[in-house]
């Protein structure tokens, strides 16, 4: 079993029905936090992270799946639960269904989808599901003395939800993660703009209770929860003021700036990485030049306006 896979020290948070069982290091990637709902008609969870290989019974129970979006390190306790029901955003249902629609979903190049399928088998037990259901924004599961409302937050993928569990109040933001790296709209499925708009009505949801996919977990308190939320949603300008130095230094082509690294250290690489940079710098461009802030001369090359 690959090293990533080891089963964490589980430790866990308990919010009325809900609990939120986190993934090692606080769920960061690869892994994820689980969150698991005791309806009293029907147990509920969201997501299915690495760690969800390792709770238990409580897991294995699962009779409803809702998924707040789709990639493959929320799909990795999928094979564990054939026979309960699997609910996704319809804008990302297809990526849910077949290994096709997850990598068209990513964008992947042909070339790679056969090493990418085999990364995401041995490391993410990955396994698509075609009796996937698609939802749609304002969605409502009653699970009897619990309920789940679905809030469409897209950006980060097409389908993005924020699910809210009520009368908890519990958030589960799911990769609206409020890491240190920011922001990842870096998916053919992907979109700044409405990353931008997503961010700023999150707030706006009545919740007590904010649980993360990744790196933060769970929030109880709003100041705390609003101030991480800024930072987060800051770094997205931060990137636009790095890109405006990179052309600063000397006009460039998109694959030069793909080169420059706007969104992970030179030293990393993954199969995705070129791919995630290429689409995020992309964006940006589109909002840099319609701002009036950079031109493209004859031949792809940007420069400052």
């Amino acid at each position: 079993m690959n090293a990533i896979l080891q089963p964490p020290q589980l430790q866990r948070a308990d919010f009325g029905r809900v609990s939120v069982h986190f993934g090692q290091k606080n769920g960061k990637y690869p892994d994820g936090n689980q969150v698991i709902v005791r309806g009293s008609d029907t147990l509920a969870a969201f997501d299915t992270p690495i760690v969800s290989n390792y709770i238990g019974p409580e897991f294995d129970a699962t009779e409803l799946v809702l998924m707040g979006h789709v990639h493959e390190d929320h799909m990795a306790g999928l094979h564990r639960l054939p026979k309960a029901q699997v609910h996704v955003h319809e804008l990302d249902l297809a990526a849910a269904r077949s290994w096709d629609g997850l990598a068209a979903h990513y964008g992947t190049p042909e070339a790679r989808r056969a090493e990418m399928l085999a990364k995401f088998q041995r490391e993410f037990f990955y396994a698509p599901r075609p009796d996937a259901v698609g939802y749609v924004d304002g969605a409502v599961w009653e699970l009897g003395r619990s309920r789940v409302r679905a809030f469409h937050m897209p950006g980060h993928t097409a389908g993005h939800n924020v699910l809210l569990v009520e009368p908890e109040g519990v958030a589960f933001i799911g990769d609206i993660d409020l890491s240190g790296f920011g922001p990842y709209y870096g998916d053919a499925s992907s979109c700044l703009a409405d990353f931008r708009r997503t961010l700023a009505r999150l707030p706006e949801i009545p919740a007590k209770v904010w649980v993360t996919s990744h790196h933060r977990g769970a929030y109880t308190d709003r100041a705390l929860f609003l101030r991480d939320l800024a930072a987060f949603a800051a770094k997205i300008d931060e990137r636009e003021q790095r890109l405006l130095r990179f052309l600063a230094e000397s006009p460039k082509t998109l694959e030069q700036l793909v080169r420059c690294r706007l969104l992970y250290p030179a030293d990393y690489q993954e199969l995705w990485v070129d791919d995630a940079e290429r689409r995020s710098i992309s964006q940006h461009l589109e909002e840099l030049l319609a701002a009036g802030a950079v031109r493209e001369d004859d031949g792809g090359v940007f420069r400052l306006a």
